[in-house]
């Protein structure tokens, strides 16, 4: 019962103000009568008239954009496709040399306690703790290619950085990190090692992202003023996994070689395949991007995004 109640999540955030600040300004703008410490839903977004508002940025065209230019035709392909797919495949994004050197900065923080892992095998802002992995992470170069596919500024939230597969079942990124206007959060995930069907490879469904945002509302998660809904993730988990056989909607699964990109747009269906072999690894790195034009908050917990990384 503690967790449910959103006093004590707005406790929390009345002391940090600053990393709140993003949201407070769109408050205001979109005619949101809340205070930057409160709590907030899809729900307090439902009345909001998107037709008065411009959240996006003028984009340059894909041909505009040297990183684009410089890839091969395969990927370009991909990318050309991202409206229709949700998704974008690029082999090779980091070489085997930053590869290296990313698990080699992974394993030092983690042998010196910079980092550790949680919910169960996640290791949370590892590029806070490591002035490479800023550097590999913060490409101007990439995201200008992220803020055409997003539509906006896209800017760097999170990291997550695996040593074994996930295992997480089929979801959207929206019901955790979630945006308004809906679809300003995309997804990068590279791969640190030989990614098989092994060793637990992501899955996702081409074209999901069309599908409704399923948020609160729609499993009956809303709660009440002073408390969080009753029903958890695991019914939302359940609701998707219903979704999906309903749709019977095509499944694909990602195997990669090291240094491989995949990214997905906010609302696509993806999750982690059991990792067959327990003794491996899987060794991988997701960066999740929102948009600076954006509120960003997480649905299901009700809170407002920290965001110290948006000026």
């Amino acid at each position: 019962m503690l967790k449910r109640i959103k006093l004590l999540y707005e406790i929390y955030n009345f002391f940090h103000r600053k990393e709140l600040a993003h949201n407070a300004a769109l408050y205001k703008k979109y005619g949101i009568d809340k205070k930057y410490y409160s709590s907030i839903s899809s729900e307090d977004f439902e009345r909001v008239d998107l037709k008065k508002y411009s959240h996006t940025n003028p984009q340059k065209s894909l041909q505009q954009i040297a990183f684009y230019n410089e890839l091969d035709e395969e990927s370009k392909r991909s990318i050309d496709q991202y409206d229709e797919t949700g998704y974008v495949v690029i082999k090779d994004f980091w070489s085997a040399e930053t590869v290296a050197r990313v698990n080699a900065e992974i394993e030092r923080m983690l042998n010196e306690k910079l980092i550790d892992f949680k919910y169960s095998n996640k290791l949370m802002f590892a590029f806070h703790k490591s002035e490479y992995l800023r550097k590999v992470c913060h490409d101007p170069a990439f995201e200008e290619l992220l803020d055409h596919l997003i539509g906006g500024n896209a800017k760097l939230f999170q990291s997550i950085n695996f040593i074994h597969g996930s295992e997480q079942k089929t979801h959207s990124d929206s019901i955790h990190m979630t945006t308004f206007p809906l679809g300003g959060l995309l997804g990068a995930w590279i791969a640190l090692e030989p990614i098989t069907e092994e060793n637990g490879p992501l899955h996702y469904f081409p074209g999901s992202h069309k599908l409704p945002y399923y948020l609160n509302r729609d499993y009956d998660n809303m709660g009440s003023r002073f408390l969080l809904g009753d029903k958890g993730y695991k019914a939302y988990e359940e609701m998707i996994d219903t979704k999906v056989k309903e749709l019977n909607i095509e499944k694909k699964i990602f195997t990669a070689d090291p240094g491989d990109l995949l990214i997905w747009h906010a609302n696509l269906l993806h999750g982690g395949e059991p990792q067959l072999d327990k003794e491996r690894t899987r060794k991988s790195m997701v960066l999740h991007y929102f948009d600076a034009n954006r509120v960003c908050y997480h649905e299901i917990t009700q809170r407002p995004a920290l965001m110290p990384q948006v000026s």
